[in-house]
């Protein structure tokens, strides 16, 4: 079973649902979930997020975090994840915002850097990683490595 699988069956065991916010990987994370049959039982939503303005407004992301943070930061990731869980009432909210390439990156933002935020029943957290590879590797590598950190996540609070 691959990681989409093995998310789906785990929430669908536990009558629990699934919402995304994806900035970077642009929906492929949702196109993951939604090609395993019997994600229509735990997938309502979930919002591509490109734009700040767009994470403010879909999301609640707060104007100090994106003017003082901003959009690329652990943050922003766990507003993302807390605001799509409330959004769709869902009990699993799972965020992606950073730099895909190939430009866009900076000395402290390097191209590659993603942040993850993952809310889960009353709890979020975040995780940083910075992938190597050109746009479309990046991008695939972060929808992986968020479902990746769903399922740690779950499977700790079983």
């Amino acid at each position: 079973m691959n990681l989409e699988e093995r998310l789906v069956k785990m929430l669908l065991d536990r009558n629990e649902k699934v919402s995304t916010a994806e900035s970077c990987t642009g929906g492929l994370v949702a196109g993951k979930i939604v090609n395993v049959s019997g994600a229509s039982e735990v997938f309502d939503e979930g919002y591509v997020t490109y734009a700040n303005k767009s994470k403010a407004k879909l999301l609640g992301v707060s104007k100090e975090i994106l003017d003082n943070e901003g959009a690329v930061s652990k943050e922003c990731a766990m507003e993302m994840a807390i605001g799509c869980a409330k959004a769709a009432n869902a009990q699993l909210g799972l965020s992606t915002t950073g730099i895909a390439g190939p430009g866009g990156g900076t000395p402290d933002k390097p191209v590659g850097l993603v942040y993850f935020g993952c809310y889960y029943n009353g709890e979020v957290s975040c995780e940083k990683h910075i992938f190597k590879g050109d746009r479309y590797e990046v991008r695939t590598q972060a929808a992986d490595k968020i479902l990746e950190i769903a399922l740690n996540k779950m499977t700790l609070k079983s």
